[in-house]
């Protein structure tokens, strides 16, 4: 079963090869992703790395947890699971509409 975890802290220009390569080391990577801006496509500083098995997962937070990695101390963590998110109502979030009792004059 794999287990999926957070890396935090990471440097701007942390590559997805770069980080399998080093969770390699606690044991086999599923698979890794580093979250990006939608807009810069620039790395947010932060990744998941889904480890094969829960032990593996296990060591990792140990081996790499603080670990030092291009001059950035990592955070490494149990990932949690990812919130809903709701409609995105752009008009709503505008305030305005006159269906809401809203005028502009």
């Amino acid at each position: 079963m794999t287990k999926k975890l957070y890396v935090g802290n990471l440097a701007y220009t942390v590559r997805e090869e770069e980080l399998q390569e080093l969770f390699g080391q606690a044991g086999k990577v599923e698979s890794v992703k580093i979250i990006t801006d939608t807009m810069t496509g620039r790395s947010k500083g932060f990744a998941f790395v889904e480890m094969m098995e829960e032990e593996e997962a296990r060591k990792a937070k140990e081996m790499f947890n603080g670990y030092t990695f291009k001059e950035r101390n990592l955070t490494v963590d149990d990932a949690r699971p990812q919130r809903e998110r709701g409609s995105r109502d752009f008009d709503s979030r505008r305030g305005g509409g006159r269906d809401k009792g809203w005028s502009r004059y």
